[in-house]
């Protein structure tokens, strides 16, 4: 029975590494590091503890519908998704793969983690631009398609692109 609980978990994180973020779709919600944890409980369901990247993230729904649905095609069955709000996210979680993939994606990965909101807020390091690589770049908005990236621009290619802020 182990066995089978073990191939059942392994099929469910291979799954839920295809589910991408449908805000950052070069990444999976894996990449991100939502998926906290995959587990089958004693009734035999199978329970998937995600974590929003912030409490009221609009994404949030679409991202546990997306799962429930990814795993019911795998596994029909029963499927519990949980949200797990402690400890919050942060992006120290995306994976090394995750970050190649938002360097790729065009959005610069966050570099470090930060301690404090201040920190974050005063960080005011140039970020290298990702298609020239010139840390000749300006912070436009704190702000960009999402609540988790700002807005720069290159001066020297004068191309704009998004930073993933530290969380």
């Amino acid at each position: 029975m182990n066995a089978q609980i073990d191939t059942r978990v392994a099929a469910a994180w291979r799954a839920l590494a295809a589910v991408e973020d449908p805000e950052i779709p070069a990444l999976s919600i894996v990449d991100l590091g939502l998926v906290r944890s995959v587990g089958i409980e004693a009734d035999g369901a199978l329970h998937v503890h995600l974590s929003p990247t912030y409490t009221g993230c609009p994404a949030t729904d679409v991202i546990r519908r997306t799962v429930e649905q990814t795993l019911n095609d795998i596994d029909p069955g029963r499927c519990v998704v949980t949200p797990v709000l402690a400890p919050p996210w942060t992006s120290d979680w995306i994976t090394a793969a995750g970050r190649d993939k938002l360097a790729a994606y065009g959005i610069v990965p966050p570099p470090y983690a930060v301690s404090s909101a201040s920190q974050l807020l005063h960080d005011e390091r140039p970020r290298a631009c990702p298609r020239c690589a010139s840390v000749e770049t300006a912070c436009v908005s704190q702000f960009g398609s999402t609540p988790c990236k700002a807005l720069h621009r290159c001066s020297a290619c004068l191309e704009p692109f998004e930073v993933f802020k530290c969380i």
